[in-house]
């Protein structure tokens, strides 16, 4: 099992990263959701809530050139309907929207992303990363994806899906999109890396956002969700505020 803090510390540049898991107490979900950026448009963002979730927004709009890629919806929460339970989507692109509308038509979270690929941003081809979180009768199960280019070629998207049912209490799982800084960005390689969950939400946060690279961090998301009531606390850190 990684620590959190030693992975991000010695990675100046994992891109953008989700991490899910169990709190040690075996009694919430955690959902962690960091952007970092390395041009002056990716670091020009603020994460602000927008209904149950969250959307990126230009911190100064006079500096945003291109918002295609860099202003979405990172997390979006779909009711089941009945009061019973929830999907709590966490990416980091638009096709937070695209699993959103699939699991609304009864479409898995799998057949959802089969029709998105890796960002059209050659030469790094940035990994579309992806979690849900599902939260249904007092029962807790994730699942994570990735859809990258096959070795940088942009000609075949390779997709993978993990799952994960009744996490382990104080374990979690750890995505990122980049192995570490390059030029042109090494996209992940492997399965997500199982990390140490500890702390409450706050001493979580705390050490999550002082382990990401000063120079390159944007914003973080953290929520920790009751399993057993679906209540749930929210943290919001921003560099630029």
């Amino acid at each position: 099992m990684q620590q959190l803090n030693q992975e991000l510390k010695n990675n100046a540049y994992p891109g953008r990263g989700i991490v899910i898991g169990r709190s040690a107490d075996g009694k919430k979900a955690v959902i962690a959701y960091f952007i970092m950026g390395r041009s002056v448009n990716s670091r020009n963002r603020i994460f602000v809530t927008e209904g149950e979730g969250i959307r990126t927004q230009a911190f100064d709009p006079a500096k945003l050139s291109d918002p295609s890629l860099v202003i979405y919806a990172p997390v979006r929460v779909l009711d089941a309907g009945d009061g019973q339970g929830t999907d709590t989507i966490v990416t980091n692109g638009d096709q937070t929207d695209t699993i959103y509308e699939g699991l609304s038509k009864g479409l898995t979270f799998e057949q959802s992303l089969r029709s998105r690929q890796f960002e059209p941003d050659g030469p790094n081809y940035t990994p579309r990363i992806s979690g849900l979180v599902h939260i249904r009768e007092g029962c807790f199960d994730y699942s994570m994806s990735i859809l990258k280019s096959n070795g940088g070629d942009p000609s075949c998207c390779n997709r993978y899906t993990f799952t994960y049912d009744n996490p382990a209490p104080g374990e979690g799982r750890f995505l990122h999109t980049y192995m570490h800084d390059g030029d042109p960005l090494p996209s992940f390689r492997g399965e997500p890396g199982t990390v140490a969950i500890e702390g409450d939400i706050d001493s979580f946060a705390g050490m999550l956002w002082e382990s990401l690279n000063e120079e390159n961090k944007v914003s973080l998301f953290v929520r920790f969700i009751d399993i057993a009531t679906g209540q749930y606390e929210t943290r919001i850190l921003n560099k630029n505020q």
